[in-house]
């Protein structure tokens, strides 16, 4: 092997020296691409840093890669998404293969150009071989072109196509890039970064061509551009894993805008817009309203060095570090409010031993670096992978990631967290609050909190749900302008942050907070009685559960049954499925705390769309939602759907089964999973069946619903995804989350239609969705004619309360006079007239 020697890297460009960890671009700043420099520059040619040989210049001319002695590979990337100047502003000097000296001139570029149609001028210079480096200047100041840089220890040279393989190469089906410039370097960088979590050797073909795709340098040589075709092969123990992942991703765009599916991130308001508006609207991620005063919330940097003392050391670091943070989300655990809170901070502690992020951090060790450096670039790494796939449940991932990052952080630097010092009537906004953060909040001082970033599936939403506070995400970026003290009212019910409340709707919302104190109070005490109209009608007040715990929450609150037992609790957050003994020890246990004289409503495994799971391999899919989901993904792999049968008969007599199928839109698909279910019965010597329904949540099944029913012991309707489906909006949009909205007349009419064909074959109607948790449609769900009402477990009481509170013979003309107006909004305010008129609050009034 050669002796490493001492390389000097020269600046390219004369500028002002900037650190990488400032350069707005999180793929360059988290060092995804490799470790190295970025200079503001006051010269407009580029030159070569090192003496060596183009081993790549992209068609564009805005990139361009330099291979030196022993392998050295340096990429220089002229400003920020310049590759969609299509070569404009670029004069190129050099061509691939081309042997070039220090200080060369490579590329010519027109900078009043770039400044004027490029998002930045910043330039980076990229070491992508990974060598270690120490600074021969100050790391910030003036440098001029040619002036040395860097001193790099350079290795023995070694060739991308030297990857270690074992096996059988397996190949990809055609993928066609939607990247509109191709994989260059920052999508070419998320894939390379993809790859090397895999041990097997993996390549990127283009026709005839092959590269190593662990290598950014090998994969921007094959100059691909837009619908070109290419596949992926590799070969060794977890080939077939590569493939299919490395498939998603290319097949998502790596996560460039515009190529694939795109993150959801909130949409910026124009500058009129901003400066005229006085309400910033986002998301409700935990509903209430508050009147309190803006505290803004920002983690300060951490201060880390980046070069360690000896690799034992800063392991040990690193080691005490991450048992410190396990203890600490072990006491988080412990003192959680209930399952989901404890499985929240499960996760946090799972992520911290996976095996991928501890490897990226000991390499870093053993080429040098501090416990603190390593650990912090193996997590902002792979969370920049997660951003950058359109995944919006990976998205709010890589938060969690992000917050268990900082945790082990603080621990290995010895910082000791302190609690925030908050006024009282505190309203905190944040670019992004964590888990960590959400969970130590102290609730006799905040209010509310309102957010960027986040989403109403997010860890840190179900944390605010649990405490009760109210909380919107989604907002634009102007809220963070906000002043410390600044008086907002939030209203998270709606998704909007008042900036200037008046005086009549402060008193207004104080005094409805008083009533509401009050009407809880009043609903808790009476939460055992019958939920029965003032006409004397019973309406079956279920809850939504996905666990023994809160299965037996609603007991306590006077919950009459479960009528959605969400069954993918048990699959979720792990990397194999749950064997047969622990899903029907589960469903024994939860029919137990039932008794023979309660419903316990089973819903098959609904995953797919926004819940994968990441032992079953699912193809790529442009739109989840509209792809394998829920019954479809389980009849096609019927032996899962056999193994969850087989599992839930388990708990036959011990309480009122009944098996709800989700997403079913034709009627092969419900006499497909009765005849799996009647044969898992028949092997287990059952002499009664279990009922079985359906879900309604895709106009299909409503509107096919007289053909359904006579086929069928109940329908369930899911209003949530029956909504997103009837209106074509996706119900989490930033944007379109308001109009999303189940009390649009569309939607009621399909609920209507249902109920009138249940009835007429005899059969009964329940309703599941979020839809049945608001109170304020209790009267019109009855007047539809819904047999029950299965709802989320703490508004158990609420939703009793609203069904003894009315006649149904009202309900029923309330909900004939709604079926005939044109929108939402009159819809809601029909009913909140009708409520006015009809609530009697003299019993929450009483001292």
């Amino acid at each position: 092997m050669a002796t490493p020697q001492p390389l000097q890297l020269h600046a390219p460009l004369s500028g002002v020296l900037m650190p990488l960890d400032q350069v707005p671009d999180p793929v360059f700043s988290s060092r995804v691409i490799g470790d190295g420099v970025c200079i503001d520059p006051t010269s407009s040619t580029l030159c070569a840093p090192v003496a060596g040989v183009v081993s790549n210049v992209q068609a564009s001319g805005h990139a361009i890669t330099v291979t030196g002695e022993n392998g050295l590979q340096v990429l220089m990337h002229i400003g920020l998404d310049t590759v969609n100047l299509a070569g404009k502003g670029f004069t190129r000097l050099v061509e691939e293969g081309e042997q070039v000296d220090v200080g060369q001139s490579l590329i010519e570029f027109d900078a009043d150009f770039l400044a004027l149609n490029a998002r930045s001028l910043l330039t980076l210079i990229v070491v992508v071989s990974g060598e270690p480096f120490t600074w021969l200047v100050a790391e910030t100041g003036a440098v001029d072109s040619g002036q040395p840089l860097l001193s790099l220890q350079t290795n023995a040279q070694t060739t991308d196509e030297s990857l270690p393989g074992e096996g059988e190469a397996l190949l990809s089906k055609p993928i066609t890039l939607s990247n509109p410039n191709g994989l260059h370097a920052r999508p070419a960088a998320v894939f390379a970064q993809a790859a090397k979590r895999f041990a097997a050797s993996v390549f990127l073909h283009k026709q005839h061509e092959r590269v190593n795709a662990k290598s950014l340098v090998a994969i921007m040589t094959l100059q691909t551009a837009h619908r070109d075709v290419v596949h992926v092969s590799a070969a060794g123990a977890d080939a077939e894993a590569a493939i299919e992942i490395l498939s998603e991703l290319l097949n998502n765009g790596c996560g460039e805008a515009g190529a694939g599916p795109a993150p959801l991130v909130p949409m910026m308001p124009s500058a009129s817009e901003a400066q005229s508006s006085t309400v910033l609207r986002g998301v409700c991620a935990s509903a209430g309203s508050a009147f309190g005063q803006v505290v803004q919330i920002a983690e300060p940097p951490l201060p880390v060095t980046e070069l360690g003392a000896t690799p034992q050391v800063e392991r040990d670091d690193l080691a005490r570090g991450l048992a410190e943070a396990l203890a600490d989300l072990q006491q988080l655990r412990d003192n959680a409010v209930g399952e989901a809170q404890a499985d929240i901070f499960k996760a946090h502690q799972e992520l911290l031993e996976d095996p991928s992020l501890l490897e990226v951090a000991h390499v870093l060790i053993n080429e040098g670096k501090s416990a603190g450096f390593a650990w912090r670039a193996a997590t902002e790494s792979t969370a920049s992978l997660f951003k950058s796939l359109g995944n919006a449940l990976l998205a709010e991932r890589a938060a969690d990631l992000a917050d268990v990052g900082q945790r082990v952080l603080k621990r290995i630097l010895r910082v000791e967290d302190r609690a925030l010092a908050l006024p009282d009537g505190a309203i905190l906004i944040a670019e992004q609050l964590t888990p960590s953060q959400t969970a130590g909040l102290d609730t006799r001082k905040v209010l509310g909190f309102a957010t960027v970033g986040g989403g109403a599936t997010s860890h840190v939403a179900i944390l605010a749900r649990a405490a009760g506070l109210p909380a919107i995400c989604g907002l634009p970026l102007q809220v963070l302008d906000l002043a410390d003290g600044t008086q907002v009212l939030l209203d998270a019910d709606k998704g909007e942050l008042h900036l200037a409340p008046d005086l009549a709707a402060i008193e207004q919302l104080q005094a409805d907070r008083q009533l509401q104190q009050k009407r809880q109070q009043h609903e808790l005490a009476n939460a055992a009685l019958a939920a029965c109209t003032r006409d004397g009608h019973r309406i079956e007040v279920t809850a939504n559960v996905a666990s023994l715990s809160e299965t037996e929450q609603a007991l306590t609150l006077g919950g009459e049954g479960v009528g959605l037992l969400r069954s993918e609790f048990l699959y979720l957050d792990r990397n194999h499925a749950p064997s047969h003994d622990e899903q029907a020890s589960t469903y024994s246990a939860i029919a137990r705390a039932l008794g023979p004289t309660r419903n316990l409503v089973v819903r098959t495994l609904d995953v797919g769309g926004d819940k994968p799971l990441a032992y079953v391999p699912m193809a790529a899919e442009s739109n989840p939602f509209l792809g394998m989901r829920g019954i479809r993904l389980c009849l096609e792999r019927p032996q899962l759907l056999r193994e969850q049968f087989r599992a839930i008969l388990a708990s036959a007599g011990l309480s009122r089964l009944h098996i709800m199928l989700p997403m079913v839109t034709q009627l092969s698909e419900l006499r497909m999973a009765r005849q799996l279910m009647e044969e898992e019965a028949l092997a287990l010597g059952l002499a009664e069946l279990p009922k079985l329904g359906i879900m309604i949540e895709v106009p299909a099944a409503a509107l096919m619903a007289d053909l359904f029913a006579p086929q069928v012991d109940f329908f369930s309707i899911g209003t949530n995804d029956l909504t997103q489906y009837t209106l074509a909006m996706d119900r989490d949009h930033p944007r379109l989350a308001s109009q999303a909205d189940s009390f649009h007349p569309s939607v009621l009419r399909l609920i209507a239609s249902t109920v009138t064909a249940a009835h007429a074959h005899g059969k009964w109607v329940g309703v599941c969705g979020a839809l049945a948790s608001e109170t304020l449609a209790t009267p019109l769900l009855l007047g539809l004619g819904v047999d029950e009402l299965s709802v989320s477990v703490p508004l158990i009481p609420a939703v009793k309360a609203a069904v003894r509170e009315v006649n149904r013979v009202d309900c029923q003309a309330l909900a004939q006079q709604v079926l005939g107006l044109e929108s939402a909004e009159q819809v809601r305010e029909a009913l909140r007239v009708y409520h006015a008129a009809t609530v009697d609050t003299s019993l929450v009034l009483e001292d």
